[in-house]
């Protein structure tokens, strides 16, 4: 059997069954779930089934790794792709779960582009090869304060979703070539802003960490659109108008 017609038909197996019931109390702490309509709720709770069963987890550092973690995790991922489809993440195989920041083996940027030491603890990564990897305390506070703008899981996604086309560079596949044409100009203007206004030591509503490269923006932007996208849309409705064309497609 061809390995598409494998998993759809994996995937149509599972969801026969309705989510565990013991998985609908993670859901239920999270703000932005109970926020849903039902019909939105349902399909998330589908999208998280698939999500936890389809890919490859491992607990690191110790960290025991259960249903309430990858529920938790899951939701947030999938509360991305909630109007887009499964394989927006078929270019993640593995999560990696640490219980805290974990020292990394990747230099870190900044925004003023200096490169850090490797060992620099990070929350998160998003690696090309396929794997995630999270700290699960970042995780979770990221999941229970809904709109404080800042949210790991949200932040290492976009990046997966950046990278599906093969490179991290702030754009993920795009519809069509008008769409592709605005993403850009409108982009790349309010990196160069943010670039701008990091330099002087001037805050905007989009963290300084998003002026390190565009797939920081995006990413940085991603998160903003999630849980401050009323203030997004008021101080910056181009980029508001990009990112839901993109995450909430008609």
């Amino acid at each position: 059997m061809p390995l598409r017609l494998l998993r759809n038909w994996r995937r149509r197996r599972w969801l026969k069954q309705p989510i565990p019931p013991t998985w609908l109390p993670h859901l239920n702490g999270l703000p932005f779930y109970k926020q849903l309509a039902v019909d939105e709720q349902s399909h998330l709770q589908e999208l998280v089934q698939v999500f936890v069963r389809e890919k490859y987890w491992e607990g690191c550092g110790g960290l025991d790794l259960d249903n309430h973690i990858k529920v938790v995790i899951a939701a947030q991922a999938c509360y991305l792709i909630l109007h887009l489809d499964h394989d927006w993440y078929r270019n993640v195989k593995t999560i990696l779960v640490y219980p805290t920041a974990f020292l990394s083996n990747m230099p870190a940027t900044g925004p003023d582009g200096v490169v850090g030491p490797a060992s620099a603890p990070h929350a998160g990564e998003a690696w090309m090869s396929g794997q995630v990897i999270l700290a699960w305390d970042s995780a979770f506070s990221g999941g229970r304060n809904p709109d404080d703008g800042h949210n790991t899981v949200y932040h290492e996604f976009a990046h997966k979703l950046d990278m599906l086309d093969g490179f991290a560079d702030g754009a993920p596949p795009l519809g069509s070539r008008d769409q592709q044409k605005r993403w850009t100009e409108v982009l790349s203007q309010h990196f160069k802003h943010l670039r701008a206004d990091t330099a002087v030591g001037r805050r905007q509503l989009i963290d300084s960490y998003g002026a390190t490269n565009p797939a920081e923006f995006f990413a940085v932007a991603t998160e903003v659109f999630f849980e401050r996208g009323a203030k997004m849309k008021k101080l910056s409705p181009d980029l508001f108008e990009c990112l839901e064309h993109f995450y909430r497609p008609i």
